[in-house]
């Protein structure tokens, strides 16, 4: 196969706290202060403190090294900040990183946040061929391709409108649309692809894997663990700008999702998770998980799971409905419960409750699982907490069902069905 980018040893340090202060006369004034070792007079009082004792470096990357084959579709995996824009941005060179090398061949095209690449006094139409241009190609092959890119992207009615006044999602339709259609060699996305509804997110996701069915290569950046299972073949997973992992787009998702969460479980303060949405009226405050009476996330098939939910209202609320959400370990969702399912009603809650849900057969096949929670007023559905992937619980080698070691054979869910010979 042949290499089209080659990274070999690239650290990215990035300097803080070193921007100017918006006058020669202030920067110079704080520069002369630094050099004699005096405190900066720019610093806000509260400020001083803490900066002086302040970190004033950060390492964004640290002696990464990989190498992208042509037709490859690597996706790039990581928490925030483990480094995975900064790449994108060294290899599309909107930094320049601070030790080592890459090399890159063929031309590249990149959606790295929105706007990118676009100059916002330009309209629509002239900013598809500045893009074009940018990327090397001829006037012509532009104009053969620009009744697609216009189509693609929805934006049709306001091509002649300056793109300073299109909203998020239109800016996103019609760089994605330019960055796909003008053929480079090399498509670099990050998760800018967040902003589009979902009806462009998937007719973007279809896009890029005809691109890759055309020998191209992609680079992905994304939260969306789904996207990235249909779409790439490889998988880059960083860890605090390492590379922790580099294979199969699978076990780089397991990975990742293994230390995505608090799985410290059985038992899980809720109240501490910062990713949720909602009203805030009522709130999930604690979960703990049951195996059999005992404290344990840790099961066989066909064990019993107790759940016991804790939600706390900060004041009385009327016809409530929870749900319950339990997720692969790729993040697609196996099942949605809802108490109302099994002709349970909540029909006042008020101050701290405690919900206990049991699942007599935990019929599903050894691997991780996790769970998310969902309240909401049964009547408006108004969402007053939802969480995502707060917790998890794993099935185990060995079945209480069948005397015997179970091989698994693919799938998620343990089915045993009652079989006879008719004839």
């Amino acid at each position: 196969m042949k290499t089209v980018i080659k990274i070999e040893n690239i650290s990215k340090e990035y300097r803080l706290g070193e921007v100017g202060t918006g006058t020669i006369s202030r920067d110079i004034n704080g520069w002369w202060a630094k050099v004699r070792g005096k405190e900066n007079p720019n610093l806000k009082l509260s400020l001083v403190d803490k900066e002086s004792s302040a970190e004033t470096h950060h390492q964004a990357l640290t002696n990464v090294s990989f190498d992208v084959n042509e037709g490859d579709v690597l996706g790039i995996i990581g928490k925030n900040g483990a480094g995975k824009s900064t790449i994108l941005k060294i290899l599309s060179r909107v930094t320049t990183p601070t030790s080592g090398q890459f090399k890159v061949r063929g031309r590249i095209a990149s959606l790295l946040e929105v706007g990118t690449g676009f100059h916002p006094e330009l309209t629509g139409r002239e900013n598809i061929f500045l893009n074009g241009a940018i990327l090397g190609m001829r006037r012509h092959e532009i104009t053969s391709k620009f009744d697609e890119i216009v189509d693609f992207s929805g934006v049709e009615k306001f091509i002649d409108t300056p793109v300073k006044r299109y909203s998020s999602g239109m800016y996103v339709r019609l760089a994605f649309a330019v960055a796909a259609h003008l053929e480079p060699e090399i498509l670099v996305v990050d998760e800018v692809l967040a902003v589009g509804d979902v009806a462009f997110q998937n007719k973007c996701m279809g896009k890029m894997s005809e691109v890759s069915k055309q020998g191209r290569t992609i680079l992905f950046v994304s939260h969306n663990m789904q996207a990235m299972s249909q779409l790439c073949t490889r998988g880059l997973l960083l860890q605090h700008g390492f590379v922790a992992y580099d294979g199969t787009i699978g076990e780089s998702i397991k990975r990742y999702l293994s230390t995505s969460i608090d799985t410290s479980g059985p038992s899980y303060n809720l109240l501490e998770n910062k990713d949720r949405k909602g009203t805030g009226i009522l709130k999930f405050s604690k979960l703990e998980i049951y195996n059999n009476g005992e404290l344990s996330n840790n099961f066989v098939i066909g064990e019993e799971m107790e759940l016991r939910l804790s939600v706390k209202a900060f004041k009385p609320m009327k016809n409530i409905s929870i749900a319950i959400h339990i997720y692969r370990y790729d993040e697609i969702v196996l099942s949605n419960i809802e108490n109302v399912d099994s002709n349970f009603y909540i029909e006042n809650i008020n101050g701290d409750s405690v919900f206990s849900i049991r699942f007599k057969n935990l019929n599903f096949y050894p691997e991780s699982y996790k769970l998310g929670f969902w309240i909401a007023s049964s009547d408006s559905q108004e969402v007053h907490d939802h969480l995502l992937l707060c917790s998890e619980f794993n099935i185990m080698e060995g079945s209480p069902l069948v005397r015997r070691k179970l091989k698994k054979t693919g799938g998620s869910i343990y089915i045993t069905p009652e079989w006879q010979l008719l004839k």
